[in-house]
């Protein structure tokens, strides 16, 4: 038995726990579990290497956890026993030793924009200090009705702020929510999600791109390629939409927040809030030994999973995972295109990228998910297990090479499964879970959280 670690080890290993969440989508192919190697084409019809599959298993099981949720989205871990689910309806619900809690931890509807058919808004994102109990703050993420500051014209308010936890009780006192960042969003959807805090113990945001579609548009600013229109993934000056944010919620006093001294853009051009930019929708965010991964949403042609670096531009809107991108033909972007800024930057590549259509990977939008550091399936150490959306039953692997892209396998799960996949969490030693429901809008109350297991 592997002794249990503290939440502050849990996040020096990188196994933070966070929201991940869904995107626009669009139809898909039938995912099968052949393991064929095949190459994606220029017009994304094609499919990547999904390597040899050297000591994967052949399948995974699950073990429920538990059931009864609307469209649970992101979890977190007070111990081995005891985890938080964010609902994506709106609330935060408790879990111990398999029983779901009827009473919230936490219930944050009143403050929520009103939720219909299929959302990206709502609660979108919980994470524990890392010095819980000692401060016993959950931060949140959600959509609020449109606030102070926020244009007529835009569709919501992004919201991420702070709640007291009475440990013993498990309960959220209301009356102590801070507001730590606001920001207005334009449009319903790309509003990422992940929040999750570093080994630093500093904590990151994911921020969507406004929303809409091909990052231009109502809220979209100009930006330095003047072959695409927009938009908020290239620029770093105007808002702070399609970047990774890096903030200190520690002793910050009166203050909701500090900049960090070495975040990439302090004395620089730019809001010094931004840690990484160039994303379209990230929605699915984690550490594992220090190293960052984000999953990023494309539009219609490909998806991303990013290793993610201090000061890095991962290429939205001039280019939609590993190709370039059109705002004039999105469905058919030139051959060619920048892989550096006017400035001399580089466009970093994906690490993962699959496309929309084609054999034996393809998808609708990519659910980032964790590296797998737990003992019950050895087959799946050291990889990064994510999936798309729209699941069937399946699962996927990437396994991190020295160059781009990494090997990714489908891993089929054999067992009663939801059909589509909200998110991912990884427990105090290294188990991945997954959260899933039965229901492409928020309604109901299909959702469940399975634990990986072997087959």
């Amino acid at each position: 038995m592997r002794s249990r670690l503290t939440r502050r080890e849990l996040l020096a290993s990188g196994a933070t726990a966070l929201g991940v969440g869904i995107a626009g989508c669009t139809d898909r192919s039938e995912t099968t579990t052949d393991r064929t190697t095949a190459t994606i084409t220029a017009d994304g019809s094609g499919t990547i290497p999904p390597g040899d599959g050297t000591g994967l298993p052949d399948s995974v099981g699950v073990e429920l956890v538990a059931s009864g949720f609307t469209a649970p989205i992101a979890l977190a871990f007070l111990d081995e026993e005891t985890l938080l689910v964010a609902d994506q309806a709106g609330v935060v619900r408790v879990v111990t030793d398999g029983r779901l809690r009827e009473q919230p931890l936490l219930d944050v509807r009143d403050g929520m924009v009103s939720l219909s058919g299929y959302e990206e808004r709502g609660l979108l994102g919980i994470a524990l200090h890392p010095d819980y109990p000692d401060d016993p703050r959950l931060f949140v993420r959600y959509s609020a009705s449109p606030r102070d500051g926020t244009p007529d014209s835009y569709s919501h308010t992004f919201v991420l702020s702070s709640v007291e936890i009475d440990p013993d009780a498990l309960v959220a006192d209301p009356d102590s929510e801070r507001s730590i960042l606001e920001i207005p969003e334009p449009q319903g959807n790309h509003n990422a999600g992940a929040i999750a805090f570093g080994p630093d113990d500093h904590l990151y945001v994911g921020v969507g791109d406004g929303g809409g579609a091909d990052d231009t548009g109502n809220g979209h600013v100009d930006d330095w390629y003047d072959d695409n229109a927009g938009g908020n993934g290239q620029d770093v000056t105007e808002n702070l939409l399609g970047s990774i944010l890096r903030i200190d919620v520690t002793d910050t006093g009166d203050e909701a927040y500090a900049v960090p001294d070495d975040n990439p853009l302090v004395g620089s051009e730019g809001l010094d809030e931004h840690f990484a930019w160039g994303f379209r929708n990230p929605w699915g965010m984690s550490f594992h030994e220090g190293e960052l991964y984000v999953a990023d949403v494309g539009q219609n042609r490909f998806e991303e999973i990013d290793h993610v670096r201090a000061g890095g531009n991962y290429g939205w809107n001039v280019r939609e995972g590993d190709h370039c991108f059109s705002t004039d033909s999105p469905s058919s972007p030139p051959e060619s295109c920048p892989t550096e800024t006017a400035d001399g930057d580089p466009l970093i590549e994906p690490v993962i990228a699959y496309p929309h259509s084609g054999q034996p990977i393809s998808g609708v939008a990519v659910i980032g998910g964790y590296v797998y550091a737990g003992e019950a399936i050895p087959g799946l150490a050291g990889r990064y297990v994510f999936a798309d959306w729209q699941a069937d039953g399946n699962l996927f692997v990437g396994t991190p090479t020295d160059e781009k892209p990494w090997q990714i396998d489908v891993l089929p799960v054999d067992g009663e499964f939801g059909s589509f996949v909200l998110g991912f969490g990884r427990d105090p030693v290294g188990e991945n879970y997954v959260c899933t429901t039965e229901q492409a809008q928020v309604a109901g109350s299909t959702g469940a959280v399975y634990r990986l297991t072997t087959a």
